[in-house]
Formats: C-alpha cells, structure tokens, sequence
C-alpha cells in the first residue's frame, strides 16, 4: 500500500474542505437544524409519540440519513470529476499508485467529512430534542459504514456525469426522494398494508430503519436485514469501480 499516495489524495481533499467550510459544514447544519425546529419543535409537540419515542427525537436518525446520504454524494463525485473536468486526473492515473489507492485517497476523505458533519448534527440535534443513543457502537459502525458506502457511490456518479448538470440529477432526483419516501419523518408501520410493501423496496427504508434501531432499539425491519443491506450496497460499489479503473471508463479517454 502506497501510504504517501493515499495520504497525498486525502490531505488535499480535506483541506478543500476546510477552503469551503461554509458550503460543506456550516450550510448542511443549519439546513438540518431548520427541519428540527420545523417538524421537531412545531409540529412534533402534536404528534403522539411513535413506538414510545417522540416526534422530534424518532427524526433524527432519518434527518441525519438525509443529509450524510447527499453530502457523501456531493464530497465523493466532485472530488474526482473536478480532476477529470481539468485534465490533473491524468497525473493521477499515471503516478506510481493503484486504482485501490486512489479509491482509498478520495473515498476516505469524503467518508471522513460525512462522519464529522454527522456528528456535528447529532450535538446540533440534542440542542432541540431529548435523545438518547441506546446501542452508540452500532450508531458509529453504521455511520462509517454508510459514509463510505454513499462516498463510493458518489465516486461512482463523478466518473459517469460528463458535464456539472449531471452531477446533480443522480442525488436530487433519485437519492432524496427515497430518502424522503423511506421512512425520515415516519415509521413504515403507519402505512396501509399495501403501501408497506411496495416501501419495503425502497432500499433507504433499510439503512434509516437500522440506524434508527441503533437509537432507540426499534426499528421497521431486522436489524440483520439492514446490515445485510448495507453491505450489499457497498460491495455492489466497490464492483462498480472495479470494472471502471479495468476498462477506463471515463478515465482514459
């Protein structure tokens, strides 16, 4: 393993990230803490509680879902399409390192950035709401484990997306309505019988139902299910990638 390489990718990468500290902090936090002051504090007082949680607190995991899913997106596709934009992810490719360290460089700052907004949000969220963590293990492993999966795939979206527009259709118009549609703001129980099946296959219901339980030790769907599932979405990812550094696709040419 080419440590200097990776270590190379990653501290650039982060320090890009503190270059846009507004856009790639400060902007998500207050965007989320709107929604707590909204759906948590205003609308949550008159909701009954939900598998004895209430309204504000059973959000959070979900709000916190729909923000490390897009900024994991985000981070990881413009990370590599901007080298791929300006002709330097030539000098990438040609340095004396692996595709599995290139990987490792851009996923690994982006998965990095995600876990520190993530927690940044959950301080930010138990300003507005009583919460409690009951399983904080399982929390961190499914926190790192979705900011790298997400980080993949946005890896993934920067080498397909041929133009900027492109960058965006992929989280705005596929990623955040599962992720409204998957069970944020409600549990899947509360659906009708026919509705609570065609959710089932939505495939966010299963990573916010996990992380969910890993809260407050309820969840939709078993939790086995919702690691199950995530793994499976990372090793899709990581096959994915695989065959684009093979075959150059969008790298090469």
């Amino acid at each position: 393993m080419n440590l200097v390489g990776v270590g190379a990718i990653y501290r650039f990468e982060m320090m890009r990230t503190f270059r846009t500290l507004a856009q790639s902090v400060v902007s998500p936090v207050l965007s989320t803490a709107l929604y707590f002051v909204v759906f948590g504090s205003a609308i949550g007082g008159h909701m009954p509680k939900i598998d004895g949680v209430t309204y504000g607190a059973f959000i959070v995991p979900g709000l916190m879902m729909l923000t490390l899913l897009t900024q994991s997106i985000a981070n990881a596709s413009f990370a590599i399409y901007f080298p791929r934009f300006t002709g330097t992810i030539y000098e990438v490719l040609s340095a004396p390192i692996s595709p599995l360290e290139i990987i490792a460089g851009y996923v690994g700052a982006a998965a990095t950035k995600t876990v520190v907004l993530g927690l940044i949000i959950l301080a930010t969220a138990a300003l507005f709401v009583p919460l409690e963590v009951r399983h904080p293990v399982w929390m961190l492993a499914f926190l790192v484990l979705m900011a790298i999966t997400f980080s993949l795939f946005g890896f993934i979206i920067g080498i397909w997306a041929d133009n900027f527009e492109k960058l965006q259709v992929i989280p705005l118009l596929v990623v955040a309505p599962l992720t409204f549609l998957g069970g944020t703001f409600y549990s899947i129980d509360m659906l009708p019988d026919a509705w609570r099946i065609v959710t089932l296959f939505n495939p966010v219901v299963y990573l916010v139902s996990g992380f969910r339980w890993s809260f407050f030790g309820t969840s939709d769907v078993g939790i086995a299910v919702s690691v199950g599932m995530t793994l499976a979405f990372l090793a899709a990812g990581l096959v994915i990638v695989a065959w684009m550094f093979r075959t150059g696709y969008r790298l090469k040419n």
